[in-house]
């Protein structure tokens, strides 16, 4: 068994070997416990008939740990000074593949067709740069990528956001959004302690499996979530003054407005953060004809 990367004193001697200084731009935090890793794969439910993405592998300490126990990982990396090192960390698994590109552009799908042709059961598993979570997450989920689910760790707020319910203070269109498509939880905190460097803030580890149909049905997807963003412009604000305000022409469109809330059953004067999802499916559904 080849010496874990995810130690204090290896990460150490591989950073000094290859001379790496850590970019504050592209969120680099490197974990240094092996056992919170080993959590992550299990919480994957990572199995050898499993296929692996990564993004952001770093030095490799997350994908060491997948690539012992998944069929195959794709790991995409944005930061060409790491991949000398991830070829060098990787070296004792065959079954990793490093791509040199930013995800957010990668066509994902096509990258899934090349390289996971026999494999079904399909994971995300990341490690995720803070400044770019959310628009990796919509990204994976928007796109319908043929996934069982997405295993990340994040900070702790941003979970906390996504895995928020109706009522609380955390809840907003990024829960929505996320909870549209999966079904989310956090499985786990983690300590700034175990970083290299140190972040300013604690992380979590959130757990998505994605829903075989969408958590609602509603006319149009596009619409759902652009009613959902508009109620939530501003958060101290009724929903009839965030909608008057936010959807196009939403001030000429008043009574109207008016009449889908009242068709729904919502009291105007609500704020969005009550609503449930599938309330907020009713209301875009009963919008929709005076805005499509």
């Amino acid at each position: 068994m080849n010496k874990d990367i995810a130690t204090p004193v290896r990460t150490r001697a591989i950073l000094e070997k290859y001379g790496f200084s850590f970019k504050k731009s592209l969120g680099q935090n490197f974990l240094i416990d092996t056992n919170i890793l080993k959590k992550i794969v299990e919480f994957a439910n990572i199995t050898e008939d499993t296929g692996t993405i990564e993004i952001g592998p770093g030095i490799g300490a997350l994908t060491e740990q997948l690539a012992r126990s998944s069929n195959k990982v794709v790991a995409f990396e944005i930061d060409q000074r790491l991949l000398p090192i991830l070829k060098d960390t990787l070296d004792p698994y065959s079954n990793v593949k490093v791509i040199h590109q930013d995800v957010l552009k990668a066509d994902v799908k096509e990258v899934i067709k090349d390289e996971f042709q026999t494999i079904d059961d399909l994971m995300v598993v990341a490690n995720l740069p803070y400044y770019v979570t959310t628009p990796i997450i919509m990204k994976i989920l928007e796109e319908h990528l043929p996934i069982r689910g997405i295993v990340v760790m994040l900070q702790k707020e941003v979970a906390d956001r996504i895995s928020a319910s109706p009522g609380t203070k955390d809840y907003g269109s990024l829960s929505i959004a996320v909870q549209y498509y999966t079904e989310a939880e956090t499985v786990m905190i983690v300590p700034k302690t175990v970083f290299v460097p140190q972040p300013n803030v604690d992380s979590a580890v959130i757990r998505l499996t994605r829903r075989t149909t969408p958590a609602v049905t509603v006319k149009d997807e596009g619409f759902f979530f652009q009613v959902t963003r508009a109620s939530f412009a501003q958060r101290r604000k009724t929903l009839l003054n965030n909608l008057t305000s936010q959807l196009p022409d939403g001030k000429q469109k008043k009574e109207q407005i008016l009449e889908a809330l009242g068709g729904c059953g919502v009291d105007p004067t609500r704020r969005g953060e009550t609503l449930s999802l599938e309330e907020f499916g009713r209301l875009s559904d009963a919008l929709y004809p005076y805005f499509k």
